[in-house]
């Protein structure tokens, strides 16, 4: 049985929390909402052990930083964006590495541009979402939802 988009009408698979098409969410009220955050924020080190981290932190330190919500079995790990460049996608050399066949090797670049932060999707097969609307260019703001494949991740900025 499918799941129609309640914004475009797309047959979705059953099961499908996103709609494939538009991004939207299908489901009624997010299990999040109302919920107090528990997750630990992370960085993974050199040795590939878990770090904690305080985000305020880091957004402080770099300006700007990516935290995985969910996705892979990886909440709560962060990525500083203090270059003006940095990608986004399966390749083990992306800045943001998400590992799942979901993300294309070269799925999304952030690029600093004189107005601000900017994801662009670099013609990804499942594409880049941003606040649950499929994206080809998006200045981001502090708070956004960014889902690339399976991972959904909040950008935080100072």
């Amino acid at each position: 049985m499918a799941v129609h988009c309640p914004e475009c009408g797309f047959a979705n698979p059953e099961g499908a929390n996103y709609c494939q098409k538009c991004g939207a969410y299908l489901g009624g009220v997010h299990k999040d909402e109302g919920e107090e955050p528990t997750t630990m924020t992370y960085r993974v080190d050199e040795t590939g052990d878990m770090q904690p981290v305080d985000i305020d932190e880091v957004v402080q330190e770099s300006g700007a930083a990516l935290v995985i919500r969910a996705g892979g079995g990886r909440a709560g790990e962060s990525f500083s964006i203090d270059e003006d460049r940095v990608s986004i996608g399966r390749s083990p050399d992306a800045g943001v590495f998400l590992d799942d066949v979901t993300v294309s090797r070269n799925h999304a670049l952030l690029v600093r541009r004189r107005d601000g932060l900017y994801i662009d999707d670099l013609g990804s097969l499942n594409g880049t979402y941003v606040n649950r609307r499929r994206i080809e260019s998006h200045r981001l703001a502090d708070g956004d939802e960014i889902q690339v494949g399976k991972y959904k991740l909040s950008y935080l900025e100072r």
